[in-house]
């Protein structure tokens, strides 16, 4: 019990640091890069910057905020003491990065232009480098994909080129690895007896089952390409509702068998099915934040730690998305839009 509790004392602390909603204002107002850092710098976000070259990029921040961030789970997880559950969301670092090799190596760029995408802190800080190195250094998507076939998730990257093959659709990568994640978070949830964690964890879960098969049928993948997406199910969102959804005729229809579930309000209202399915994204993330958010009624709870965990991972995503849309130059009012905040 010691080590949760100071890692739950550790993370109300943390919690107290986030940013509020006027500090992301004040970044997103910046008029340019160099603007937005000196910014950044009178944030606790100072330090993890500090070492960014210029010419300022986008993504040169984001790696920075990263690299930070994989810090700040990995010391969190370090304090939790062992976790399956701490483990799988750290594995995201990793997928982040594989993700981005793979998507760069279907796109034809250049080692040189991957590397600006990934950061390998994460990895060196648990002795995993050379699985992405190698991932790296490959010559194309065949090789990349051979390189990883002795890593424990190696199967599903093979099931991943294949599909992509068949369907050239470059967000078959993003599922699939998702899935990879995912799978991992729901076998740690079943050697769990927390409620808090179940619920809050098992939200996650539901959220990728319900969004692979939505973008499945999006996708007009037949019903066994989609069962093989599908991970652990929760009593939230049972077998039987993802098969309901998956013979459902259409987007519109596997959207209609939520509407007797706890994920009622989440429904999007639009007709044409790509916005329906950002919408419905951007509704159940938005319903991730604030259970996470609603983690820290109880001290020294597990839920906490797991809590402030993701509360860290959607204020760098904000931070890279405002330093994305400063360099775009796109309008402050869109980019607060898009933040995954308190209303």
């Amino acid at each position: 019990m010691g080590k949760n509790v100071y890692a739950s004392v550790k993370s109300y602390s943390q919690r107290g640091k986030l940013l509020k909603k006027a500090d992301f204002q004040t970044l997103a107002e910046s008029r340019d890069l160099e603007e937005l850092m000196t910014r950044i710098k009178n944030t606790i976000y100072g330090e993890a910057v500090s070492d960014v070259q210029k010419p300022y990029t986008s993504q040169g921040i984001e790696s920075a905020l990263r690299g930070h961030l994989a810090d700040v789970h990995y010391s969190i997880a370090k304090t939790a003491g062992d976790s399956d559950i701490l483990d799988a969301y750290y594995m995201k670092f990793i997928i982040s990065n594989l993700k981005q090799i793979l998507k760069g190596k279907v796109l034809g760029k250049s080692q040189e232009e991957i590397e600006t995408h990934i950061n390998l802190r994460a990895e060196e800080l648990i002795k995993q480098r050379d699985i992405i190195v190698k991932a790296l250094v490959s010559k194309d998507l065949e090789e990349t994909v051979a390189s990883l076939n002795s890593v424990q998730f190696g199967e599903e990257i093979s099931k991943a080129a294949a599909l992509y093959n068949e369907k050239k659709n470059i967000q078959i990568f993003d599922t699939y690895f998702d899935k990879i994640l995912y799978q991992q978070l729901g076998r740690a949830l079943k050697n769990t007896r927390d409620r808090d964690v179940i619920k809050l964890v098992g939200t996650d879960v539901d959220f990728y089952n319900l969004l692979s098969v939505i973008r499945g049928k999006f996708w007009g993948l037949d019903d066994s390409q989609i069962e093989d997406l599908i991970v652990t199910q929760t009593p939230s969102v049972p077998r039987e509702l993802l098969g309901r959804m998956m013979s459902a005729a259409s987007v519109r229809d596997a959207f209609a068998e939520l509407s007797n579930t706890k994920y009622k309000s989440l429904i999007p209202e639009v007709e044409n099915e790509l916005d329906a399915v950002a919408e419905f994204e951007r509704a159940f993330e938005m319903s991730l934040y604030h259970s996470s958010a609603r983690a820290f009624t109880k001290m020294f709870s597990f839920a906490t730690i797991i809590g402030i965990t993701k509360l860290t991972a959607f204020e760098v995503r904000n931070m890279a998305a405002i330093a994305y849309a400063v360099e775009q130059k796109i309008p402050t009012e869109t980019t607060m839009s898009k933040m995954i905040l308190e209303e």
